[in-house]
Order: structure tokens, then sequence, then C-alpha cells
């Protein structure tokens, strides 16, 4: 688990799932985190991880898409999972 940015810091992907590191064999799934308090990871969102997951090395098209949001996610998006702040508090019991 990771993140992964290039030397231009655009883009950056939060959430890297890889079958180990520093160079990934398998991208096993993409995430971003945001962090809002005021709405939920919506479409806007998930469409920036969408256009910049194929600049990942190792991602492809069929690369699951992931979030974590403190408000929330919109229903309608194709997210693969999501995980807001209870989850990550029962994660880690």
């Amino acid at each position: 688990m990771g993140g992964w940015w290039n030397r231009q810091n655009n883009p950056e992907i939060d959430l890297v799932g890889a079958d180990r590191e520093p160079v990934a064999g398998t991208v096993h799934f993409l995430g971003s985190i945001k962090w809002l308090e005021d709405r939920p990871f919506g479409r806007h969102e998930y469409d920036a991880l969408a256009r910049d997951m194929l600049a990942v090395p190792g991602a492809g098209p069929d690369t699951p898409l992931v979030a974590v949001s403190r408000s929330g996610v919109t229903s309608s998006l194709p997210l693969a999972a999501h995980w807001d702040p209870e989850d990550l508090i029962e994660a880690w019991k």
C-alpha cells in the first residue's frame, strides 16, 4: 500500500495497492482520499481518479478504483470499494 505521483506531482494518486515495492508487478487497486467536511466524494473526484489512473505504471483501464471520504460517497459511482472514518477506526481495532 502506498501512493504514486510523477516528478511534477500531477497526477498524484493517494492509494496504490500493489504486490510489492518499489516497483509493482501487479497493481490491485488505485484510490483517492478526500477529507471534505461539506460534500461527499463525487463525480468530479471520481472522474479525476479515472483520468489519472492510466499514468500509474502497471495500472490499466480495468484496475479497480476505491475512495476514502470523510463525508461519504455519491451512490452512483462505479467504485470497487469505499471507506469512511468509522471503517478506518474499525480496521485499527
